[in-house]
């Protein structure tokens, strides 16, 4: 009895000392990319943007190219955390390409682009993007460096560095992510580190079109945090606002930007941690979200992630778009119907001009 009673103990104590092993590294490894930070411009082209001239801009939220549309998501009570295999992110990575094509935008935002990952098998899609889209200008910002998770145990997310591609026809210039905050405590381990970037684009009256790529937090139930978030994001709109430039916000707000996607969608009306109405109030004087005819065409550019997709059934809502500033003139902004095929979201689109 006394042997087994060691041996129990000591294979007790080794598993705590596992535990308490991979606990420290992952709070010790944790940490937060510094605010402020200028990043590279990939530079292909010089264009400089004119008034009076039709532009379309495009956001897309990829989903690392890893969600078709037979997946599930482990955080949002699904059962997968990594792309199905390699294939199948290279596949999306494909479709995902095609179909901004075919809106031929002038200006891309692409949110949640592996760079490396063990959930998407190390596909480098920050490369592959630029690539594919070799005549634009790009800028990259990572918006998370994260520690080896071994969550879900059955098939950890495990290690991932990933963020926020933009892409433009005409020239790139004082491109900075800034870091947006997130919560303190352990959850933030969960909901990864947060942050936008900002990218500069000429016009020939002496303005500047400001660019700026973001994906807001989703999990996260502070709503102190979720106010901070959207604080930092208006106080910066309000300041190029002021200098007399044109700001366009696109990306991933998750937050209902019409308002009231259950009744036009047809869905429950408890929301999620990402799906609560939009403080469309909190936005400074000068902006506002352009939904035009979105609430009529009916098309969302999310769905849960709980189940595979199921056309009818699968929780769906409209939570990415556009913040502008009233000296650009919004013409059309549409969801493009990809029917989930290569993400857990469509890409949205908005055509505009400058005045």
């Amino acid at each position: 009895m006394k042997k087994w009673l060691k041996i129990i103990l000591l294979l007790i104590g080794t598993f705590l000392l596992v535990v308490s092993g991979y606990l420290g590294y992952v709070f010790l490894s944790y940490h937060r990319i510094a605010d402020n930070v200028n990043l590279n411009v990939n530079a292909q082209q010089e264009k400089t943007l004119a008034t009076n001239t039709n532009y379309r801009a495009l956001t897309y939220n990829i989903g690392y190219a890893s969600y078709p549309p037979t997946y599930s998501f482990f955080m949002d009570g699904g059962t997968q955390s990594r792309a199905d295999n390699k294939g199948i992110v290279y596949k999306n990575l494909a479709g995902i390409t095609k179909s901004v094509k075919k809106q031929k935008p002038d200006l891309v935002f692409y949110q949640e682009v592996d760079e490396n990952g063990d959930r998407s098998y190390h596909v480098n899609e920050v490369n592959l993007l630029q690539q594919k889209f070799g005549n634009y200008n790009s800028v990259y910002g990572v918006n998370y460096d994260s520690p080896y998770l071994f969550y879900p145990f059955s098939e950890p997310i495990g290690k991932t560095k990933s963020g926020l591609v933009t892409l433009s026809k005409s020239s790139l210039m004082q491109a900075k992510r800034y870091q947006l905050p997130i919560d303190k405590g352990v959850t933030k381990i969960l909901d990864y580190d947060r942050a936008f970037t900002v990218t500069k684009t000429p016009v020939k009256n002496g303005k500047a079109l400001v660019l700026i790529n973001i994906h807001l937090s989703a999990y996260t139930k502070n709503k102190a945090i979720q106010n901070a978030q959207l604080k930092k994001l208006t106080d910066f709109l309000t300041t190029e606002y002021e200098k007399g430039n044109y700001v366009l916000v696109a990306g991933d707000f998750n937050h209902d930007i019409l308002g009231d996607a259950p009744a036009v969608f047809g869905t429950a009306k408890t929301p999620l941690t990402w799906t609560h109405p939009f403080p469309k109030d909190k936005l400074p004087k000068g902006f506002h979200i352009p939904v035009n005819n979105l609430a009529t065409a009916k098309v969302p550019s999310a769905r849960n992630l709980n189940e595979a997709y199921k056309k009818g059934h699968t929780f769906v809502t409209l939570i990415d778009g556009f913040i502008v500033s009233d000296n650009i003139a919004v013409k059309n902004v549409a969801v493009v119907d990809t029917d989930f095929a290569y993400s857990d979201h469509n890409p949205v689109t908005l055509d505009f001009q400058l005045k």
